[in-house]
Order: C-alpha cells, then sequence, then structure tokens
C-alpha cells in the first residue's frame, strides 16, 4: 500500500513521541510509483469507515475509502490525480450510535474561508530570507534582552486594502506593519491566534484548524511572507496559541469518531463553563501528541519566536469556574489537574529541547508556583509569565483620581515583594478594553489634560519597572473607545497632538528600554532595582534606580502621581557628577506642559535616603521622569 506511515512512525505514534505528525497525518501532495495523487491520513480508533471526499470526487461519501493501518487507529489511503487547491472533508461513520459525521482535517495545513468547513490541499513550501534573524535570535528572546511587545489582532489593526468589506491579506498587511511597529520600536509583535476559527468574534480563541492558519487573510505561504518581513527587519513574531479548549462546532474535533477522542466524556472534566467549549483529554497520549505537534508545527514551518499559552490557570485547575459538584479530584483528592500539568511540563520540554532560542509564555492569572521556573526544580518550565497582579493592581490605582492615591499606595509598590519570583511579563493586553471595561484612556481620571498625562505616566512607570512589556494596539495612541474587532483602529486621532505626543511617548519609551541596557539586562533578576524612596504616599511619589550589567550607568526613574508639580524635591542617588533628564512624559513634545529639569541636575554631596549624594528635583504634575548618570557633567552644566 502506498504509505508515508512508517513502522518508525506507528511505533513513535502510539508511543506518543512523534515530533512531526504533521508530516505524516493529514493531506499530501506527493508522487507514488510515478503517479501524483494526494495521501491523507486521519486518527480515528472508533470508526467503522473512513472516507475522503471532497470536489475532486462529487463530494462522494463512498468513491474513496481510507484503510486502517493496523491497530494504530490511523486511516490512510493515497489518491492519485488529486492537485493542491483540492478541497477535502472525511465522512467518519463510528462504530458506535450509528453517529455520521463531515469532518475538517485535524492536521489540514489551510482550510476554506468561514463559514465554509472544507480543508484544503496545500503545500507548505516557501523560501526563506531570514536567516540572519535566525542565528541571532537567542539575542532577541533572552531573558537579558529588551522584548518590548505589541499585541495585535490582525483583522482591526487597519483596513489597508481599497475594497470595501475584507480584511486586508498577510501580504498587504506586511509592509505597513514593519514600517509601524519599527518606527514604535517595539521588539516582537504578538499575534491574536491566527489558526483558523469558525467564529470570527472569538477573535480566535475558539480554534478548529491547530495546524492552519486562518483563511480569511490569506494563504499559508501569505503568512509566511508576512513573518519573513517582519524577521528581516529585525521584529520577532510570537503566537497565541490555546491548548485550553476547543469548539463544539461538528465539523471540529469535538465527538470526532463518535466518541469523546479529544475531549473527556464527562462534563465535569470536558466542558468549560466559561466559554461554552470542550477541555482536552490531556491524559490521553494521542492528544497531548497532537497539541504538542501543533506547538512544534509552528516554530518549525511558520519560523514563529515564541508561543504565549492562553488561558493556563483554567488547565491547572480542575475546579476552575466550577462550583461544588462540577469537578472532579484528582486522584490524591486535590483540585491540580495532574495530567495538565505534565502536558505543560512536556511540552516545554520538548520545545526548549528542539527550539532552544525561542520563548514560551503562560497567561497565568492565579499565585501558582514556579511557572516560569525549570523542571528540575519543580517548575512548569515557561520561558515567562504574564504578571496579571501587577496590571490588575496598577490599573485600579490609576483609576483612582489623585487626592485618593495616597491610601492606595501599596498597590504599586507591592510587586517589588514578588517581582523576581517569576520571569515576568507586564501585560496591558486586549483583555483590558473588551467587555464593558473601556479603553485605557477612558480608564484614567480628571479632565481631557489629566487623562492624557495620567496614561503617559503609567506607561513611564511600566517601561522603568521590571519586566518584558507588552501593549495592545491602539492603547500607544490613546483609542478612547474599547477595541472592537468588527472596527479598525481610530487612526484619524494621530491628527490630534495630544494623541500624537502619546504615541511619541510610547515610540520613546521604547527607545530607551531597548538602547539603555540598565532597563533589560535586570528585567527578570534583583540585581537590576532599588527603591531610593517607596514611602512618600502622602505625595504620591515614588522614586527608584535601575541598573544593568554590562553598562555602569544607572537610570533614576521618579514619578508624580498627584497634578500638583513639585519643586526641590530631593531624592538620593549613588553617585555624584550630573545626572541627565533623558525622558520626561511632560514635555512639550509629548503635549506635556513643559515642565522639567532644564536637561539634568548635578548630584550634591548631602545623603539622603541612605545614599551619600542628591539630587534637589522638580517633579512635573502627574508624569513619569527618567535621568541617566553621567561620569563627569557637561561643559554647559559646570558653568
Amino acid at each position: 500500500m502506498n504509505s508515508l506511515l512508517t513502522e518508525d512512525d506507528l511505533y513513535l505514534f502510539n508511543e506518543g513521541t512523534h515530533q512531526a505528525l504533521y508530516e505524516r497525518l493529514g493531506s499530501h501532495p506527493c508522487t507514488f510509483e510515478g503517479e501524483p495523487g494526494v495521501y491523507f491520513a486521519v486518527w480515528a480508533p472508533n470508526a467503522e469507515s473512513v472516507h475522503v471526499m471532497g470536489d475532486f470526487n462529487g463530494w462522494s461519501k463512498s468513491r474513496h475509502p481510507l484503510q486502517p493501518r493496523g491497530n494504530s487507529g490511523i486511516w490512510e489511503s493515497f489518491v492519485p490525480e488529486v492537485t493542491i487547491g483540492a478541497r477535502y472533508k472525511y465522512f467518519v461513520a463510528s462504530r458506535l450510535h450509528g453517529y455520521r459525521a463531515d469532518k475538517t482535517d485535524p492536521y489540514a495545513k489551510h482550510n476554506e474561508i468561514p463559514p465554509r468547513t472544507a480543508s484544503i490541499v496545500t503545500d507548505l513550501d516557501y523560501s526563506w530570507n531570514d536567516s540572519d534573524w535566525m542565528m541571532r535570535r537567542w539575542q532577541h528572546n533572552a531573558l537579558t534582552a529588551p522584548i518590548s511587545i505589541y499585541e495585535m489582532h490582525l483583522g482591526s489593526w487597519g483596513k489597508l486594502s481599497p475594497e470595501h468589506g475584507r480584511h486586508p491579506t498577510y501580504r498587504e498587511l506586511a509592509g505597513p506593519l514593519v514600517d509601524y511597529v519599527r518606527k514604535m520600536n517595539f521588539t516582537h509583535v504578538e499575534f491574536m491566534p491566527i489558526m483558523e476559527h469558525p467564529f470570527f468574534g472569538s477573535w480566535g480563541y475558539q480554534s478548529t484548524g491547530y495546524f492552519a492558519p486562518t483563511s480569511r487573510f490569506g494563504t499559508p505561504q501569505d503568512l509566511m511572507y508576512l513573518i519573513d518581513c517582519l524577521h528581516q527587519n529585525g521584529i520577532g513574531v510570537i503566537l497565541d496559541w490555546v491548548p485550553s479548549h476547543f469548539p463544539t462546532d461538528e465539523h471540529g474535533l469535538g465527538y470526532f469518531d463518535g466518541t469523546h477522542l479529544y475531549e473527556h466524556s464527562d462534563r465535569r472534566q470536558g466542558w468549560h463553563p466559561d466559554w461554552d467549549s470542550y477541555v482536552f483529554n490531556y491524559g490521553r497520549t494521542e492528544v497531548r501528541e497532537f497539541l504538542l505537534n501543533s506547538a512544534l508545527f509552528w516554530l518549525d514551518k511558520y519560523h514563529i519566536d515564541g508561543l504565549r499559552v492562553d488561558a493556563v490557570a483554567s488547565m491547572l485547575y480542575l475546579d476552575y469556574s466550577r462550583k461544588e459538584g462540577e469537578w472532579i479530584p484528582n486522584c490524591y483528592g486535590g483540585r491540580e489537574n495532574l495530567e495538565a500539568i505534565d502536558f505543560l511540563r512536556s511540552m516545554n520540554t520538548q520545545i526548549y529541547g528542539k527550539y532552544p532560542d525561542v520563548i514560551t509564555i503562560a497567561e497565568e492569572s492565579t499565585a501558582w508556583p514556579m511557572v516560569s521556573r525549570p523542571l528540575y526544580v519543580g517548575g512548569l518550565g515557561f520561558g515567562a509569565k504574564w504578571d496579571m497582579g501587577w496590571m490588575h493592581d496598577t490599573l485600579d490605582y490609576m483609576s483612582q483620581d489623585s487626592v485618593y492615591r495616597k491610601y492606595r499606595h501599596d498597590q504599586i509598590t507591592f510587586r517589588m515583594v514578588y517581582a523576581f519570583s517569576e520571569n515576568y511579563v507586564l501585560p496591558l493586553s486586549h483583555d483590558e478594553v473588551v467587555h464593558g471595561k473601556g479603553s485605557l484612556l477612558s480608564k484614567m481620571p480628571g479632565d481631557w489634560w489629566q487623562k492624557f498625562a495620567n496614561l503617559k505616566a503609567l506607561y513611564g512607570y511600566m517601561w522603568a519597572q521590571p519586566g518584558k512589556k507588552l501593549l495592545f494596539m491602539g492603547g500607544e495612541f490613546g483609542q478612547w473607545r474599547e477595541w472592537n474587532h468588527d472596527l479598525t483602529l481610530d487612526w484619524n486621532l494621530l491628527d490630534l497632538p495630544t494623541h500624537g505626543g502619546l504615541q511619541r511617548w510610547v515610540e520613546d519609551l521604547n527607545r530607551l528600554y531597548r538602547d539603555q541596557p540598565a532597563l533589560h539586562e535586570y528585567d527578570c533578576d534583583h540585581h537590576g532595582f532599588q527603591w531610593v524612596d517607596c514611602h512618600d504616599s502622602q505625595q504620591s511619589v515614588l522614586s527608584f534606580l535601575r541598573r544593568g550589567k554590562t553598562d555602569p550607568t544607572e537610570i533614576l526613574a521618579v514619578f508624580n502621581f498627584t497634578p500638583v508639580p513639585r519643586t526641590r524635591y530631593r531624592l538620593g542617588v549613588p553617585r555624584p557628577g550630573f545626572w541627565r533628564e533623558i525622558l520626561n512624559s511632560d514635555a512639550e513634545i509629548y503635549h506635556g506642559t513643559g515642565w522639567g529639569n532644564a536637561g539634568g541636575v548635578r548630584a550634591d554631596p548631602s545623603p539622603s535616603h541612605s545614599q551619600p549624594y542628591s539630587l534637589e528635583l522638580t517633579l512635573p504634575p502627574l508624569a513619569a521622569v527618567f535621568l541617566r548618570s553621567e561620569a563627569s557633567p557637561p561643559d554647559d552644566a559646570a558653568e
């Protein structure tokens, strides 16, 4: 029989250790004995029969049967004369319950544009031009490197095509997106899930195509072109990836062969109340293998630089969003999902074993310990974790009128108690600007000017803090309305100086973060941070030092979270000489009022805050100020 599956493949598949099943299962154009066609293979162990049907056979449910391969549960067949571009599905007839269904190929590399659900025969041939990036990728993804992520939804970032009523393609996005991300000095982009999904309003988080990019924006090669362009311009690409749940659409994975093949059969284990979707059965070897192959596939075929794993907390806890009686304890009587924990650890082991220069990031919203710590110390093995606690505390603090902030001062200082317990990413993501939460700008208190000043101060505080950065699109220029996936961003706002000033502030924050080792080299290490004064709650002023390890320069970050300018404000510093003001959110170029320190301040030999020297500063209203130590004052400062 003509087959791509070798005995070694079957052995690894049954063992659960096959790392390239995507090159065996699914549809593969090939030639057997000189005859061109397509090889089809699908796992359906409880099927009585499986047929491939498509536009090449009039969608016949009986013309092209697949044959079972031993006891593996895999059905396969070579169909001659089928070509690239052919549309197909599997007609699965179960041995149980008389179940019959037309199924999309779980390993399909390309699917029809929803609401159509057929898979499409394709190849993944593409000539990459990103070898320089791939050789140096480890430098860009290192924990000591500047990582500032621009999170985006491809369908609503911008309607760039002239035709009305369609999305821009991956190729159409490439040029404008590269130019914009480079201008804004972000180091990475993070795409919300681009895996095929039937409902556009799920933003991709209800995926059906775990190996297929959505066809709404073009072909697999179109996506490769977009990623290639980003890489050639020094921009990393992170994908949102969702192994926590999947939709119940009949053409998808659910009840695939008339049994709960990918999901648990017990609703208390196999259904998510929050999303009305199925939960993967992480205890089943073939399901774990399917998910692991999906993760490795994007890193392999699409040169992806990292995966942000969605909803990890929902995987770790059996009682996540469930009431008493709605969940089943583990074998020890606990609430921890032991199979999911083992899967996540195995996933990170295999990813980093094969691609040590990428990064995996967990969206984990609880205090689960050691999410971003190695397996050998009991961790889950992720490269980094979102700091959801920082996000909630900081947004709550910033949403308060400044007169009340002195009573909540601990909300912005508490993070440093745990800041180095994980490798953190500070996220201001899409989750904070949807479902009635309003935009970041609209959360800020005060009048028009104060809202912008508050948001600039928030960003300054975020970029000064230890940790990698993530900002959702639109936040960088102050979108007023909350995000809507059906509408493009309000780019016309940039015609207003307030919005343009905010965008320039984010651009310069990214540049400073990228160029100053003191602001990124110790993002995940306590050696790079020292409080100067975290106790001035009465005036809502906060100050700290950042240090690097390859450059002796120190940076003092000072924040005034009230609209009251403060003059002759004294802060201790560790060294003499001139401290240059390198960034000030109240500068006129950011549409501020112009309060500042005339380029910098020379340190006095007056001890303060347990430091041998001190600076007498002007603190602008609702502002962030960055000062950098210099070996000696400039000539004009010495006069």
